[in-house]
């Protein structure tokens, strides 16, 4: 049995990346190319609008940052790290942003979820986009955990990381009619695969809750779950 297992835990990932490649990937190309007619289309001008960025000191956050600032858009860059945050402001700002705020702030708390956005409504007066790239990875067998500690964690900054912000930030985007944009993950929330499980989790939750957000927002918010890959 345990040689039966470790055949598995070999052949099980090369399989399932061949049925993503071969199922899922195809469908998601298409969605990502009518999304990239659409936008190319209907393009939205981004100058003198406010940007909220989650996890904007590294990754996906930090790039996002710069594409907003090329389209000369005000910045609100949100992390732990600050230091990290001045480092991107002053590459975001070399880039063309109009004006940019960097905040020091964990997601997971909703004390600082509401300073961050309070902060922002106070200076600028409004909020026009919402991107959550805040996210945590881990990659282990569920079974050979030794510290259970790493499980509310991965699922507070995945999840409810994203939950706080979205709730607070809601009112004023209703308002200025804005959008929510979400990181989600192709490989982890569409197809199960092993050493991702709680990972995978998460990545469920959050793509169900802003799914069924749309419902609740109708046509007042927009919102876009980005996936890569």
């Amino acid at each position: 049995m345990a040689l039966f297992n470790t055949i598995l835990n070999w052949v099980v990932p090369p399989e399932s990346l061949v049925m993503l490649l071969a199922f899922a990937w195809p469908t998601l190309c298409f969605i990502n190319a009518c999304e990239w007619v659409y936008n190319s289309i209907y393009n939205e001008n981004m100058e003198d609008k406010v940007v909220i960025i989650t996890g904007a000191s590294s990754g996906i956050g930090e790039q996002i940052a710069y594409e907003y600032a090329k389209r000369r858009a005000n910045l609100v860059l949100v992390a732990r790290r600050e230091n990290r945050l001045r480092v991107i402001s002053e590459n975001a700002r070399r880039i063309g942003a109009n004006h940019i705020t960097i905040i020091a702030a964990d997601v997971v708390k909703e004390e600082d979820c509401r300073r961050f956005v309070n902060k922002t409504i106070k200076f600028y007066g409004r909020v026009d986009h919402l991107v959550n790239a805040a996210s945590l990875g881990h990659r282990f067998y569920f079974e050979e955990v030794t510290d259970t500690s790493v499980f509310p964690h991965l699922m507070d900054i995945n999840v409810w990381g994203n939950v706080y912000t979205t709730y607070v930030a809601l009112p004023y985007l209703h308002h200025s009619n804005g959008r929510i944009i979400v990181n989600a993950s192709v490989d982890n929330w569409l197809l199960p695969l092993p050493r991702m499980s709680l990972y995978a989790a998460a990545k469920a939750a959050l793509v169900n809750f802003y799914e069924t957000l749309r419902f609740e927002v109708k046509d007042d918010v927009g919102i876009t779950i980005a996936t890569h890959g």
